[in-house]
This record gives C-alpha cells, sequence and structure tokens, in this order.
C-alpha cells in the first residue's frame, strides 16, 4: 500500500479525505467531507438561535441547507454581520469556547464623538453591571459620522451585548453594530440575508486558528471568493 506515494508501514495513519491511498494499484477514492461551513451576513431583526417558542426569524431560515447547523459567533437581534455555521461541532466550540480567545472584529457606530480619556478606559477593559470587567480590547476611531463616530473594536471575547454595554457605561451609547470578522474569516462584501460556503483554505485557516496558530498578517479571503458563491434568502 502506497500513502502519498510512499510505502506505507506499519502505524503509519492514512486519512482517506485528505491522502493518495493506492492498494494493489487501485487508487482509493477519497472519501469527501461530511462538514459544512458557511458564511452568512446576519441582518438586524433576525435571531442568532433557533428557538422553537419564538416566531421572530433566525439565522437558520436564511441557510437553506439540510440538517443542525451550530452557530459560530452569537449576535444580538438588533445586530448585524458575519457569522459562521457550520455541523463541525469540534470546530464551532474551539471557535466560540472564551478561552480559546479568537478575535472578532466590529465597526461600531456610537452617537458621541469619544474622547482619549472613554478610548483609552475601554482598551483598558470595563467594569459591567453584574460585576465583570472586559479583557482588553484595541479600540480605534474609523470615521466621524455626525456628531458621532464609527469605531473599530477588536475583542477576544464575546459576552452577551458586551459592547452596547460597555458604550454605555463609558458615555459613548452605541447605535449599530456590524462584525465584520471572526478570525480569519471576513464578511467581505456579503449583503444582508446573504450567504455563502467557505473555501477549504478559509476552512483550513480556521482549523489551524482553533489548534492555537498564528493568525495571519494579511489574509482577505472572503472578498476574492464571495461574488460567485454567496446566496440570498429573500
Amino acid at each position: 500500500m502506497l500513502v502519498n506515494g510512499r510505502l506505507a508501514t506499519l502505524g503509519m495513519k492514512a486519512d482517506p479525505e485528505h491522502d493518495k491511498i493506492v492498494v494493489d494499484g487501485q487508487t482509493i477514492p477519497r472519501i469527501e467531507s461530511k462538514f459544512v461551513y458557511v458564511a452568512l451576513h446576519k441582518p438586524q431583526g433576525v435571531l442568532s438561535d433557533v428557538d422553537p417558542n419564538d416566531s421572530r426569524p433566525n439565522v437558520r431560515n436564511l441557510v437553506d441547507l439540510p440538517g443542525h447547523l451550530f452557530a459560530v459567533g452569537r449576535l444580538d437581534y438588533d445586530s448585524e454581520g458575519l457569522m459562521l455555521l457550520t455541523n463541525d461541532g469540534e470546530l464551532a466550540n474551539r471557535l466560540t469556547h472564551p478561552r480559546y480567545g479568537h478575535e472578532k472584529e466590529y465597526r461600531v457606530l456610537v452617537i458621541a464623538q469619544p474622547d482619549a480619556e472613554q478610548l483609552a478606559i475601554w482598551r483598558r477593559g470595563v467594569v459591567l453591571e453584574d460585576g465583570y470587567k472586559t479583557a482588553p480590547a484595541r479600540v480605534s476611531v474609523e470615521r466621524v459620522a455626525g456628531k458621532g463616530a464609527w469605531l473599530r473594536v477588536i475583542l477576544r471575547e464575546g459576552r452577551k451585548r458586551q459592547i452596547r454595554e460597555v458604550g454605555s457605561r463609558i458615555g459613548l451609547p452605541v447605535s449599530r453594530i456590524i462584525r465584520v470578522r471572526i478570525g480569519t474569516v471576513e464578511l467581505g462584501d456579503l449583503k444582508p440575508r446573504e450567504w455563502r460556503l467557505l473555501t477549504s483554505a478559509e476552512v483550513n485557516q480556521l482549523k489551524r486558528l482553533s489548534q492555537g496558530a498564528a493568525l495571519p498578517k494579511k489574509t482577505n479571503p472572503t472578498r476574492r471568493a464571495a461574488r460567485p458563491l454567496k446566496k440570498r434568502v429573500s
């Protein structure tokens, strides 16, 4: 038996999904992955969770694929932007569990223009109403918008309504939140309600990231691949 052109030895492992395996001169067909990985632009007014007791629309209504899909990176009802959906439970857990601390990037519209002290407080961490202190964050002003401003916020945690509560507590009420990145996957040009399957390269990057690999310095896979693959539920 040959594995990727090499003679197999006792104890060698082979993955029929990724490796080329030849037995008695016959190539064993590769097994297609049973996993699916979806990037979705969740719009405002859509739930991130499926709740049989809630009649409001949820993200599962927007993705016409069969089977159960785990949500990676939930967003509150009034927020929008990138969510990942997958039936790969192990990867979903690694990307959502707080101990792994994967980056999530947001564009945040606040209704007042922040001063240096407010930004410094947000960056250091803010004590929330329940006594929890948020982890340090990367926060910068993207541009002024009337009396307010668009901020770029990068977190390594994701407590429920955290950005809105932090903004409220430091005098920067939040008007709008758009998540533009989860780990190595970017929202790109996906419009609200549109979704697409991740490329194999994106999936491999996420798997490396979930195993503790460093973020690539420059990646923009979504913008390169989204246009021909995206789908929309009207």
